[in-house]
């Protein structure tokens, strides 16, 4: 084992926070942890502290929350903290060169992607909504631009047909913080060297927003299944029914063809939609004021709701 680090951590959501708690397990020195400012969350809107915070402040660990990365002053206190190393995973603030060549080793980011493909906010749902076959971690030497700087290790894992943003993710921050801490040690040995990533090849996950989880029945049933997948948990598929929000958590591909938004048919199996090309057949819905439910336990209580030839979206 190489000399214990002085490491700075930065990130903000669960993702992060699975990192970090691997590296509190490591053998080397957190000596600070720099998260988002605090955001309103709930019905109240209380201010809430990061994933990130609330594991580090279990652990008495200095936390910072500068609003920005550029400013002189957050500047000059990172680079009081004297670190080896800055470690950083899904921070959410952009680090200006000045912060870059703070730390003796550089910073390394651990990002949900096969790098290049997928640079950007939302990787893990990007790659299932576009229906790619894999996904994985890249640990990468970061420079200015977004997602651009040498690749230092891979993992990788395939999409089954069958994962959702949520059990990506949770696959993705299992296999994070093994390789983030090879990639730490072998750094440290000197023995790691980048790779630099092929701009050619590189695509751009766009974050996510409420908008396009809207259901356009218009599109292919091709298009739409992997969609829902890639939005559950968060934003959620969702559409309407006789003039009622409805959220859409579980589809697979149907039969049948019909105008855009019909309901064909309706049983225990699911309620088949007709799409802009094929079906599709949603089996986990949500209706106001209710819990998520498979649509055959839908079906028994509420089954006037869902009448063939009814339209969904049809009172956008």
């Amino acid at each position: 084992m190489t000399q214990p680090l002085r490491i700075v951590f930065a990130g903000t959501p669960e993702f992060a926070a699975e990192h970090l708690k691997a590296l509190l397990d490591s053998p080397h020195q957190l000596i600070a942890v720099y998260s988002q400012p605090d955001r309103p969350a709930g019905r109240g809107q209380k201010l809430m502290p990061s994933p990130v915070k609330q594991l580090a402040q279990l652990h008495d660990i200095p936390v910072y929350q500068p609003q920005s990365l550029r400013d002189p002053l957050a500047q000059a206190e990172l680079a009081a903290l004297q670190p080896d190393l800055l470690m950083v995973v899904a921070y959410g603030l952009i680090l200006p060169q000045r912060v870059l060549d703070i730390p003796r080793l550089g910073c390394i980011n651990s990002h949900a992607s096969l790098l290049p493909r997928w640079r950007g906010a939302a990787p893990i749902q990007r790659a299932i909504e576009a229906g790619d076959c894999e996904s994985g971690v890249t640990v990468m030497q970061m420079e200015a631009g977004l997602d651009t700087g040498p690749m230092l290790l891979k993992v990788s894992t395939p999409i089954s047909p069958a994962d959702t943003g949520g059990s990506l993710h949770d696959r993705l921050a299992e296999l994070g913080p093994p390789a983030v801490l090879q990639a730490i040690a072998n750094l440290s040995a000197g023995t790691l060297h980048g790779q630099a990533q092929d701009d050619s090849l590189a695509t751009y996950a766009h974050k996510l927003n409420k908008d396009e989880a809207w259901l356009d029945w218009s599109r292919p049933a091709e298009q739409l299944e992997p969609l829902i997948r890639a939005f559950n948990p968060w934003p959620i598929c969702h559409s309407s029914l006789n003039g009622a929000p409805l959220k859409v958590l579980a589809a697979t591909l149907g039969e049948g063809s019909g105008a855009p938004g019909e309901i064909l048919a309706a049983n225990k199996d699911g309620l088949t939609v007709a799409c802009g090309a094929g079906a599709l057949r949603l089996t986990r819905l949500q209706l106001p004021g209710g819990k998520a439910l498979n649509f055959a336990d839908l079906f028994n209580s509420r089954r006037e709701q869902f009448a063939v030839g009814s339209l969904l979206g049809a009172d956008a």
